[in-house]
């Protein structure tokens, strides 16, 4: 479809300017950004934006969709008994069946909350991709291999889903290294080294699980894995929360992503990201959510508001960052820590995954500063349209390739199953 949106501002994330004119769509791409114009095109569709915002989606850069069914369902634990006593048992009654439901209901509230792609470490790949397409939504998979199984199938995940669809996507990754032993972990560095890869992982998310590397080892998780070779084409690792000095200039010097998840590591009292820090150290940096049962929401503003104001409390320094960095951190970041370059900025030939901001909100009035409303300010509501490689599949509320009532409703049925 040839989409064009007019009387838009359009904030392209290359910088903190705004555009006033427009944006045309051609298939899955944009063919055009600028001033108002006339031309022959026909359009299969005219918008008037009427001065509302267009920007890159964002992006959700770590994530575990399918765990909407925890939402809500373990929230007085700590981190390791959450997953030992709540999460592993009702893991291990799954099926590919309620993977593929819970997956939709995640992609529900990731349309209706502007994040066009998510950076997602889950199981039954197969069905979570056929959920995907179905609904029109970019996942790239991580994978979760630990020393409990999946390592048996990383290469052919590899190989198989980044030939899938546009929409679908793989890169290397493990649980962490307090399930995976050494060698494992070797075999992680192999898979990078044959295919040249960038690896993730969960890493430095406690305090405990930072000693207990530090003892089994004598090395943090980041020193261990860089040692190992696992970083040797890149990637990064979600959380960062108890990062050293030296960690941090291991993932300066190789161009690695830090990954942040504050509402999850509050919740689970695992402690507060240094997010300045890295900040100041000029580290690729990224947002993600973590999965719905240790966050409880998959919403993206609620994480930009935390990453920033919790480095205001930790540096006593109400400017310690710039909200148009945390903004950059969960659209751009997001996008080329997924190795997604084409969804990155809003350009001619990127990706048309756009996300319409309604400024006619309480919430985004007065504008003095539109990129600081969205960050301290911003929540879902504010979302007016979300579009997927040039497909609009989420407008005023409603949905273009889901059945929510559906989604609810076999929610609710595998519900019975796992509770």
């Amino acid at each position: 479809m040839k989409i064009r949106f007019y009387n838009a501002r359009i904030l392209t994330m290359e910088d903190n300017k705004i555009i006033e004119g427009e944006l045309h769509t051609d298939d899955t791409k944009i063919a055009y950004i600028g001033p108002a114009k006339n031309n022959d095109t026909i359009f299969d569709r005219e918008i008037d934006c009427k001065g509302n915002l267009l920007m890159p989606g964002l992006k959700n850069a770590h994530t575990h969709s399918a765990m909407t069914f925890s939402r809500s369902l373990a929230d007085e634990y700590c981190l390791n008994d959450w997953l030992h006593k709540a999460i592993f048992p009702r893991e291990a009654k799954l099926t590919a069946d309620s993977v593929y439901c819970f997956s939709k209901l995640a992609y529900a509230e990731y349309l209706a909350g502007g994040v066009t792609a998510c950076f997602d470490m889950y199981f039954e790949k197969e069905a979570n991709a056929r959920a995907a397409v179905e609904t029109g939504f970019r996942h790239v998979f991580c994978g979760a291999a630990n020393d409990y199984g999946g390592f048996e199938d990383l290469e052919r995940y590899y190989i198989e889903l980044n030939s899938y669809d546009p929409l679908v996507s793989f890169i290397y990754g493990f649980h962490a290294e307090y399930t995976t032993c050494e060698d494992n972990l070797k075999l992680m560095s192999d898979l990078a080294h044959k295919y040249n890869a960038p690896v993730y992982a969960h890493i430095s998310e406690t305090k405990e699980e930072v000693d207990g590397c530090i003892e089994r080892y004598g090395v943090t998780p980041a020193v261990l894995f860089d040692r190992l070779g696992i970083y040797d084409f890149g990637g990064g690792g979600f959380h960062c929360v108890w990062f050293t000095d030296e960690d941090r200039k291991i993932f300066k010097d190789r161009g690695l992503w830090s990954v942040f998840n504050a509402c999850s590591n509050l919740k689970l009292a695992s402690g507060i990201t240094p997010v300045y820090k890295f900040i100041s150290d000029e580290m690729n940096i990224a947002i993600g959510t973590d999965g719905a049962g240790s966050n409880n929401a998959l919403d993206m503003f609620r994480e930009m508001y935390l990453d920033t104001v919790l480095s205001n409390v930790e540096t006593h320094n109400a400017a310690a960052i710039d909200p148009f960095k945390i903004l950059k951190a969960a659209t751009t970041g997001g996008a080329r820590c997924m190795g997604l370059s084409d969804c990155d900025i809003l350009a001619p030939g990127k990706q048309a995954d756009i996300i319409m901001i309604d400024m006619d909100r309480p919430c985004m009035k007065p504008e003095n500063n539109v990129t600081a409303n969205i960050v301290y300010s911003g929540s879902p509501q504010i979302v007016k349209m979300t579009m997927i490689a040039g497909k609009i599949l989420y407008e005023d509320g409603k949905y273009t390739t889901l059945d929510i009532a559906e989604v609810y409703k076999d929610a609710a049925g595998f519900m019975e199953v796992l509770r």
